[in-house]
């Protein structure tokens, strides 16, 4: 298994360590199981003998409990998604596919100094390869919404967001710790973290794929949720995706939700990664460091990376259209406007040197 500890002692000025109580200091560790590929579960489950909810339950899981995701099945349909099917099996029972994020665990060996950029800033972009990593704020009190209702010894960074790294030290357990934070949409809150969590993402990472040919068009199909790239008519790229919700927590069916039908939208804004928060109480959300995000439609509906939930093909956002880290980094890559690395933001107006996004419901 790899393990992380963590101890700020020497990576946090003395009224910082005041200022918090002991507990949030003492080590850390998550052990992740050895496996090729990995499960996180997103929410309380019921492990069950065969794939359906009416067999018997054989464990229950809570908030990111890591399993072994040994390979996907077809079973009974799950109550909540009647239209998916899909099932986890594990190596202790069968879990349902929607509220478990696959996931790698994928410790990267630390880069001990940090880049200063063409700008003058130092920093650089990476991504998270290990299912979650602790966190611990340097800011006295958190600024985000989510982070104030967080227990601190919850702080974690999850497997494919991306944050801005600008600083790294060693502490005296000699674990290397890198200092991160959001670039874009934050509330300011900056933080440490193990660096083996983080895969620095060099330029080439996240260079432009054909950017020479003009003639790009996504397609979305809202009642097929799925995702085309296409190159002068021809398919380059196909994926499932999610959609605007149709349906509230409670069943009730609405239409705020809704991904905007259309032909006349265009990929204006795109970020590296980007910090989302909308609505309030229960409806609400606010999320961090929402990776690869390419916004198409007024009221920032964008598609973008999504580790929340592991339900595409069914309609679960508040608008936007989420995919597989995968799916959306090619669409971030692919589609113009091309994006500067220091910066990690890239923002047009006008119709030139943009792509073309085609909502449709078919």
């Amino acid at each position: 298994t790899e393990s992380y500890t963590l101890s700020l002692h020497d990576a946090l000025p003395i009224w910082a360590l005041a200022l918090r109580p002991w507990r949030y200091w003492v080590q850390l560790a998550a052990d992740f199981p050895e496996a090729k590929k990995l499960g996180r579960v997103l929410t309380k489950l019921e492990l069950k003998a065969s794939p359906s909810q009416d067999s018997k339950t054989v464990g229950v899981l809570y908030d990111d409990a890591i399993v072994v995701w040994l390979r996907e099945v077809i079973g009974a349909p799950f109550p909540m998604f009647p239209t998916n099917r899909r099932w986890i099996e594990t190596p202790d029972g069968y879990l349902p596919a929607p509220p478990v994020q696959p996931v790698l665990n994928q410790p990267n060996e630390v880069q001990q100094t940090v880049p200063l950029g063409a700008s003058g800033e130092r920093g650089f972009w990476a991504e998270v390869t290990v299912p979650f990593a602790p966190f611990y704020l340097v800011n006295p009190n958190p600024a985000s919404p989510h982070l104030k209702e967080t227990p601190a010894d919850r702080y974690r960074v999850y497997y494919s967001q991306v944050y801005w790294i600008d600083d790294v030290r060693q502490n005296s357990l000699g674990t290397w710790l890198y200092r991160a934070r959001e670039k874009h949409g934050s509330y300011g809150d900056v933080f440490w973290s193990p660096a083996e969590a983080f895969r620095p993402l060099s330029a080439e990472d996240v260079s432009p794929i054909r950017p020479e040919v003009t003639d790009k068009l996504v397609v979305i199909d809202l009642t097929k949720q799925t995702l085309s790239c296409l190159e002068s008519g021809t398919e380059v790229h196909f994926c499932r995706i999610s959609s605007g919700a149709k349906f509230d927590a409670s069943g009730n069916a609405v239409d705020k939700w809704s991904t905007p039908v259309g032909t006349n939208h265009v990929i204006n804004r795109k970020f590296i990664s980007l910090h989302m928060a909308g609505g309030a109480a229960a409806s609400g959300y606010d999320l961090m460091a929402i990776a690869w995000t390419s916004i198409f439609a007024s009221g920032g509906v964008a598609i973008h990376s999504t580790y929340w939930h592991n339900n595409y093909g069914e309609p679960m956002s508040h608008g936007c259209v989420n995919a597989m880290p995968e799916d959306a980094r090619f669409v971030w890559r692919w589609s113009l406007p091309v994006v500067p690395y220091e910066d990690g933001k890239m923002e047009v107006t006008g119709y030139n040197n943009v792509t073309r996004v085609n909502v449709i419901e078919s």
